[in-house]
């Protein structure tokens, strides 16, 4: 199992519409085989930013849900990133 995390920038005037752009793939991914979370939100603090949080049982399956990627209107939308993948060794209670 691995978690992508990180934060998108946009202009902050286009925040909202970005993010009502991503509801389908939002919706899509939580449906997805191998799904575990998938959620993409607005920054409390900082108005261009959007924080990326998605968690799945493989590569495969990420891949597979994946496919081409994202809209070309979302990807032109984007100012920066910095999103991660990170590996899960373990997991216990906080």
């Amino acid at each position: 199992m691995f978690i992508v995390a990180g934060t998108l920038y946009v202009d902050p005037a286009e925040r909202d519409a970005y993010l009502a752009s991503c509801m389908e793939a939002v919706r899509a991914a939580r449906s997805a085989p191998g799904c575990v979370d998938f959620a993409v939100s607005a920054d409390l603090i900082e108005p261009g930013r959007i924080n990326v949080y998605e968690r799945w049982e493989s590569d495969e399956q990420l891949l597979a849900f994946r496919g081409s990627g994202p809209a070309e209107e979302q990807v032109t939308a984007i100012r920066g990133a910095e999103v991660h993948k990170f590996r899960i060794s373990g997991v216990e209670a906080p």
